[in-house]
């Protein structure tokens, strides 16, 4: 008998939960955790209702409150009334089919992509899905989970199944030992400005290599987040002994011998050695800058240390008009340094760059530095958790006394679908993951996309600034 040939991680887990074959050559696949949240939800349980059906596995999903809940203040009716509906509506719908919500007062609400890895939801070797694009996130775990629209979600409350065509495997592997002041955010926005926005398109991401190996469990989420903005459906990196330790103790992982049952499956489950892929992606990291944004979508990125794209260099029609099209959008002028552009807001947040480790290591640099006078400076916890951490340890004190709104944990500025929005043609200096027209609340506003160390360089100076150049380099980066 032949043994089984070798497979990556994808196909392991899509073996593992392919429930049955369809007409068409779609896959009927299991879901293993669901999260929810106010915005996408309110209608999937409407359909639910229409049909008189009830949520098939309620212990399986999982809910939080986040796009819409402001973060000046939870104190609750909200000002917005739709936002308020939105927030009852979600309580009323998992009081009624018995599902788990983690709302503002149980200390343990958040983006509902830091929900699911802070309490142990997310593990190696599950389907996740959530109404939210960037549910790529949990890939950083080993786990395949991607966003769904509205009607999928009805159909996972409904069958806890979902019928999805197969996806090719691209490995991306970044070798080497990134320069000082170089952060998982940089790596991210560089592997998309290589392969571009709609790379990715019909590929899962495995991100591999020394630089992944390195990476903590958070700098691996901020990469996986990001997959969505390179066309991949979802990204995921192979899990390992950094994996288990984060997720040991957490409330829903496993304990006691069920623990190291759990961590023995999960270690098989990483990429055979000589597995196959459709594609292989080799990248040096010694190639990797600070990276920013400069137009209007993830992939218009270079190194703080270059240019603005000249129009008149494009390679074709197709690319000039893209690019004349993001300049005018963004005030930039062709060829300009992007170094030195004026930014009106900072916004640190996000499910991309709001964890625990991303303020630790902000904090260092801001340290006895101020804001400047004309830069509006706003600080948000991605999570309650984080937050009440980040208050244990003073860090919100370093924050405010560099003149930083200290806010309640929300989406906040990412998506603007509460009050936090840029005003005008304002500029944003932002470590979220979207740098639309109209992302952050106003059509004319613009996003230029960083590290949360290159956010705190920009509200420092009032401008795109390099970072290395201003704040001395640790020689190792907190966890």
């Amino acid at each position: 008998m032949n043994p089984e040939r070798p497979k990556n991680l994808y196909e392991k887990v899509w073996d593992a939960h392919a429930v049955r074959e369809l007409p068409g050559g779609a896959t009927q696949l299991l879901i293993g955790a669901h999260m929810i949240h106010e915005v996408t939800s309110p209608q999937a349980f409407g359909m639910l209702d229409e049909l008189d059906l009830p949520v098939r596995m309620p212990e399986r999903t999982f809910a939080t409150v986040d796009h819409i809940v402001p973060t000046h203040s939870h104190l609750e009716p909200f000002e917005d009334p739709l936002a308020d509906e939105m927030i009852r509506a979600l309580r009323r719908n998992c009081d009624r089919h018995g599902v788990t919500l983690f709302d503002l007062a149980s200390g343990r609400q958040g983006i509902v992509h830091m929900v699911g890895p802070e309490q142990g939801i997310t593990q190696p070797g599950t389907t996740i899905v959530c109404g939210d694009s960037h549910t790529s996130t949990h890939g950083a775990f080993g786990a395949i989970a991607f966003g769904i629209g509205t009607s999928q979600v009805r159909d996972v409350l409904a069958t806890q199944t979902l019928a999805m065509q197969k996806l090719k495997v691209r490995r991306i592997e970044v070798h080497g030992e990134l320069p000082p002041g170089v952060y998982a955010k940089d790596v991210i926005l560089h592997i998309i400005r290589t392969l571009g926005v709609n790379g990715g398109i019909g590929y899962a991401y495995e991100y591999a290599g020394e630089v992944f190996d390195r990476m903590s469990m958070e700098e691996r989420m901020t990469v996986c987040n990001m997959s969505i903005e390179g066309g991949a459906r979802c990204g995921y990196v192979n899990p390992d002994a950094t994996t288990f330790d984060y997720l040991k103790g957490r409330p829903y992982a496993p304990s006691g011998a069920a623990w190291d049952e759990a961590v023995a499956r999960w270690s098989a489950l990483a990429s055979d050695p000589d597995c196959a892929y459709d594609d292989l992606v080799r990248i040096d990291a010694r190639e990797i800058a600070p990276t920013v944004t400069w137009g209007i979508h993830p992939g218009q990125a270079i190194s703080i240390d270059e240019s603005v794209p000249d129009p008149a260099h494009a390679a074709d029609e197709a690319e000039r008009t893209s690019i004349e099209e993001a300049l005018a959008h963004m005030q930039l002028r062709p060829g300009a340094p992007i170094a030195g552009t004026k930014v009106d807001v900072a916004f640190f947040g996000s499910c991309t760059n709001a964890r625990l480790s991303d303020f630790v290591e902000a904090a260092r640099v801001l340290e006895g530095r101020t804001v400047a006078d004309s830069v509006q400076a706003i600080a948000v916890p991605g999570s309650q958790l984080v937050k009440e951490e980040c208050e244990r340890r003073g860090i919100d004190a370093i924050f405010r006394a560099a003149g930083f709104e200290w806010r309640e944990a929300g989406c906040s500025m990412c998506l603007a679908m509460n009050p936090d929005k840029l005003l005008g043609d304002q500029l944003c200096a932002s470590t979220s993951n979207r740098n639309f027209k109209g992302r952050q609340g106003s059509p004319t506003g613009r996003t230029v996309l960083m590290s949360p160390v290159m956010v705190m360089a920009a509200a420092v100076t009032g401008h795109v600034t390099d970072a290395r150049s201003l704040f001395a380099q640790p020689q190792e980066v907190p966890a």
